[in-house]
């Protein structure tokens, strides 16, 4: 009795792990990314590549990734994406004139992870040689980016010899500041819709067009937040009452931070309060390792 309730476990054991072998498609992508922001152009698929001979400049609306595919059944899947894109903007290629005018261009490196839920309208994922489905998806992921920063120098005006002057009045001092990136992440959206070609029994290519709703106004550095801004004071003279800079006591400090606001204010552009978009049209190809699915019960 023993022996057949071990045999029957074991049994049941390979087809549970057969079946899941079943169900595993691995695969690769590539494509074209773009963004939807404040910068460069706002169609949200298939923008055309800037001149390629400054691309070191302007960068390539390039995507690539690795994906894993998880069938529940011949309709159900869940899908882990890891990818990379570079996006590119530029005014000059804008359809906006206050866009041309203006002038301004960039690129980003943006890696992502996202976690989706894909739903086929046929049962592709089934036993079959072949067969065609159109689907749809959608989920919840993560980018990271390059995103801007800046150091704002409060200092007074200093001599030939570069020693500081002792102030006349608070606006008797200079503030400056200077640009940089820095990684950071964010959470973004992605959904879309695609067509998936299954053929030869394990092999499948499908084309897709992604959209991604990010939690982000950044990724054309159009924005900088007060977070991301460091400032710092000269030590040279103090001040009596609080031992520290000068600059940070009384209307010195009230005058620093109405510049560096000022400063802010001017290099940030476009919309603030928007989110920016960033999507992409690809092509794939898996293969689902194991034999055949047949989804046993």
């Amino acid at each position: 009795m023993n022996r057949k309730l071990l045999f029957s476990f074991l049994a049941a054991l390979g087809t549970v792990v057969s079946v899941k072998a079943q169900r595993n498609e691995l695969g690769v992508r590539l494509g074209m990314s773009n963004l939807v922001g404040d910068i460069g152009r706002s169609n949200y698929l298939l923008q055309k590549p800037l001149d390629l001979s400054r691309a070191s400049d302007w960068g390539v609306p390039f995507y690539g990734g690795i994906l894993y595919r998880f069938n529940f059944n011949p309709y159900q899947t869940v899908r882990l994406d890891l990818g990379y894109n570079q996006i590119q903007f530029n005014d000059k290629v804008a359809k906006e004139d206050y866009r041309r005018n203006r002038n301004s261009f960039g690129k980003n490196d943006v890696y992502e992870a996202s976690l989706v839920f894909e739903y086929n309208f046929f049962p592709v994922n089934n036993e079959q040689k072949g067969m065609v489905s159109p689907y749809i998806f959608g989920g919840i992921g993560a980018l990271m980016f390059d995103a801007p920063k800046a150091t704002v120098v409060n200092d007074f005006r200093r001599d030939a010899d570069g020693v500081a002057q002792a102030p006349i009045n608070e606006l008797d001092f200079t503030t400056t500041a200077t640009y940089s990136t820095g990684k950071k992440t964010t959470a973004h959206l992605p959904f879309g819709v695609g067509l998936k070609y299954k053929f030869n029994y394990n092999w499948a290519i499908f084309a897709e067009a992604t959209f991604r709703y990010t939690l982000t106004d950044q990724l054309d550095y159009n924005k900088i937040l007060n977070k991301d801004v460091v400032a710092t004071y000269n030590g040279d003279i103090l001040s009596p009452v609080t031992g520290g800079s000068l600059l940070q006591t009384d209307a010195y400090y009230v005058v620093s931070k109405e510049r560096e606001a000022a400063l802010i204010g001017q290099r940030n552009i476009g919309d603030t309060r928007s989110k920016d978009w960033m999507n992409t049209v690809s092509l794939g190809l898996t293969y689902s390792f194991g034999r055949p699915p047949c989804y046993c019960d």
